[in-house]
């Protein structure tokens, strides 16, 4: 697939003009039906005047092949945590709802299982052993308490999740940062729960996350990494001056 096409058929062409002849020449062409300038992002020619103009060095930076790979996992990433983020937040409106309703539900759960016991011991099936209904009385007869407690994690969690989605989807900077804390900060307990049992799905999130942090701290140059903010700075600079030679020679 190319990417740089893909990327000019959704959000349009970007021609410039710069001052500076050798780039210039090379960028302009003369058609019957008027001038065409060369995108910078896919190398094709638009009719028209171009949409800036400037010196080599002003020339819009675009998510071009690498950096256009490097928006692509950021929203990714991003999409991954707008869709844990609203099932977190789902799963504590969950708890906070079940607390309303929690004797009636223990009524239930009791008489129901009461009612079914006589089944059970036909299947020879012992339900006060079974790992499964300890999880749900411990469940039913948690405090109101400890369920506020969970549940408020939860929707705090959840949020997080959503505030990193946005930045990451926005390929904002402090997005990136916000990621990298944020996600940080939530590796010990993704740690503990494997201690506990390793699962694929918990094994997968946690592999996920470290893989996310490394990739933020280093390729965005977080925290002074690799040069730091100036030398990402800098990177971009020469990324613009790029995106002109590189559709100049017609690569």
């Amino acid at each position: 697939m190319d990417w740089n096409l893909r990327s000019c058929s959704r959000a349009g062409h970007v021609t410039y003009a710069p001052t500076e002849e050798q780039y210039r020449a090379r960028l302009e062409a003369t058609t019957p039906l008027g001038d065409a300038w060369r995108c910078l992002r896919c190398g094709s020619y638009v009719l028209g005047d171009p949409a800036g103009a400037g010196p080599a060095d002003d020339a819009p930076v675009l998510l071009r092949g690498k950096a256009l790979r490097s928006a692509f996992v950021l929203r990714f990433l991003a999409i991954e945590r707008f869709v844990r983020g609203l099932l977190i937040l789902l799963l504590g409106a969950a708890i906070l709802q079940f607390k309303s309703s929690q004797v009636s539900v223990r009524q239930l759960f009791e008489k129901d299982l009461s009612a079914a016991k006589p089944l059970f011991d036909q299947l020879g099936w012992n339900a006060t052993d079974s790992g499964l209904i300890h999880s749900i009385e411990k469940a039913l007869n948690a405090k109101g308490s400890t369920l506020n407690l969970v549940a408020a994690f939860l929707l705090f969690y959840g949020v997080l999740q959503l505030i990193e989605g946005v930045g990451l989807w926005l390929l904002k900077r402090w997005g990136e940062y916000f990621a990298v804390v944020a996600t940080s900060l939530f590796l010990p307990l993704e740690i503990y729960e494997l201690s506990e049992k390793v699962t694929l799905l918990r094994l997968g999130a946690f592999l996920l996350n470290v893989a996310a942090v490394l990739y933020l701290l280093l390729s965005k140059r977080l925290f002074g990494l690799r040069g730091g903010y100036h030398a990402y700075e800098a990177q971009m600079h020469e990324a613009s001056l790029l995106e002109v030679e590189q559709s100049a020679a017609g690569v």
